[in-house]
């Protein structure tokens, strides 16, 4: 675990290894994924909407009060409550529930709730179809800056609501939203030391979620390509402890490189062509990259120590990694190719699980300094060090697609016989703004966040 003597940076990554090392494009016109057609309204069509004024630290300081109608009730009622839990989530926005209607809004009445904008519009459903059509207004202004309708299978319902939310986000607070994303993740069941480990995914709110293997090997750190309906996982399968890829569209399995160590901690390059991993090898572990396409495979590092979770810049220039070559685990980067790898971590205490922010400007990190878990973020250089979330044991950060929020696990002290003990997944702002816990099935871990759905 991460306090032994030589410890792996992660408690999933440190897991891996014990007994072996001791221890879209925003929709314009049309998205054809998902069968869902998108179609600008004439009145936006017609007439550029103006750029957004309010940014998102404002939002944080005086989150935007926004009116949602119930879209006619029934499924209409059911999607105003999935776009009203998107955007209250985020801290950013303040929905003001309204009554159904697709025609222009009382702005009199608006401003006397005090919204600063509104949505209207309908859902009408025919057969498995819908159609569901959207305006949004800006209250103080009069004037639509935004409009859409989408047709879609009945079944979409609930993608609607959050790819409506999306384009509020954006059109509101200038920068794309992540609402229409799904998170590989780790369900947990049992007791504390006997836990069923299953691979699963969900939508980002929760809703959805679905598991994807039987339970029946130790199964970790999944990762979802940035290109593909794909998931890199680590698994106990067989008794031998490899990285594996999932394909979400057969359910077909396959092992990622047969390498004579163990390997563990995948990470997916920015264009999903090759996967970064850790490999065990003379009490130590090396990083290999593998291209998905040929199998072939480069070793990065060979610095006697344990070299572990890798994780490309969103150039994929550089690697951010964590080492114990210094004697303590902490982070590293390198570039790409491997070589020159210089020390970014200064902080009291250990480093581990680095994760690059989409933007690029940040890296997440878990620190353990006197017997407690710190989750934060620092600049490429090593610089501007800020710890957002504390606790028995936090760790394992994932971005969202536009960098603002980070999923992670949050597990809690075990009592005797295992008692107590809870493991879940929660969400926090980059600033340490709107921490919060995700609702699974059961017990949760290993959050991995995906790209915007396609």
């Amino acid at each position: 675990m991460l306090m032994s003597t030589r410890p792996l940076i992660s408690d999933q990554d440190a897991d891996a290894l014990v007994g072996a090392l001791r221890r879209r494009t925003l929709l314009g016109a049309s998205v054809a994924a998902g069968g869902i057609l998108a179609t600008p309204l004439a009145a936006f069509a017609a007439k550029a909407a103006p750029e957004a004024e309010i940014t998102v630290d404002q939002a944080r300081t005086a989150p935007i009060p926004i009116i949602i109608p119930d879209f006619g009730g029934g499924l209409g009622q059911q999607m105003a409550e999935v776009l009203t839990n998107d955007l209250n989530n985020t801290g950013l926005f303040k929905v003001i529930p309204g009554s159904s209607t697709a025609a222009k809004p009382d702005f009199a009445t608006a401003k006397g709730l005090g919204a600063h904008a509104q949505v209207t519009g309908s859902v009408t459903g025919s057969g498995t179809s819908v159609r569901v059509e959207i305006r949004l207004w800006d209250v103080l202004t009069q004037q639509q800056i935004q409009g859409t309708a989408y047709t879609t299978s009945s079944a979409n319902w609930r993608r609607i609501a959050h790819i409506v939310g999306d384009v509020i986000y954006e059109r509101m607070l200038g920068e794309k939203g992540y609402f229409d994303t799904r998170i590989a993740f780790i369900s947990r069941s049992g007791p504390r030391g006997h836990q069923r480990t299953r691979l699963a995914v969900m939508d980002q709110d929760g809703a959805n979620a679905r598991m994807l293997t039987a339970g029946n090997w130790l199964t970790l750190t999944p990762r979802f390509s940035p290109a593909k309906d794909q998931i890199a996982f680590m698994s106990y399968a067989n008794n031998r402890p490899r990285v594996y890829l999932f394909d979400l569209n057969t359910g077909r399995q396959q092992i990622l490189g047969d390498f004579q160590g163990i390997s563990f901690a995948p990470r997916f390059s920015p264009d999903g062509r090759s996967v970064l991993l850790s490999v065990t090898r003379n009490g130590g572990s090396d990083l290999y990259a593998v291209d998905l396409a040929s199998g072939a495979r480069r070793q990065l590092t060979a610095s006697g120590a344990i070299d572990t979770s890798p994780c490309y810049s969103p150039d994929s220039s550089q690697i951010v990694f964590n080492s114990d070559r210094g004697g303590s685990p902490q982070l590293y980067l390198m570039p790409a190719g491997g070589g020159n790898a210089q020390r970014i971590s200064y902080g009291q205490g250990t480093y581990g699980s680095p994760v690059w922010s989409p933007r690029g400007d940040l890296i997440a990190f878990t620190r353990i300094a006197g017997g407690m878990f710190s989750l934060g973020v620092m600049q490429p250089d090593g610089t501007g060090e800020r710890i957002m979330t504390e606790g028995f044991t936090v760790e394992s950060p994932s971005f969202c697609p536009n960098g603002r929020v980070l999923a992670y696990c949050r597990q809690s002290r075990a009592g005797a016989g295992g008692s107590g003990f809870s493991s879940t997944i929660g969400m926090v702002d980059i600033t340490g703004f709107n921490d919060r816990v995700i609702p699974t099935p059961e017990g949760a871990s290993d959050p991995a966040w995906s790209p915007l759905n396609g």
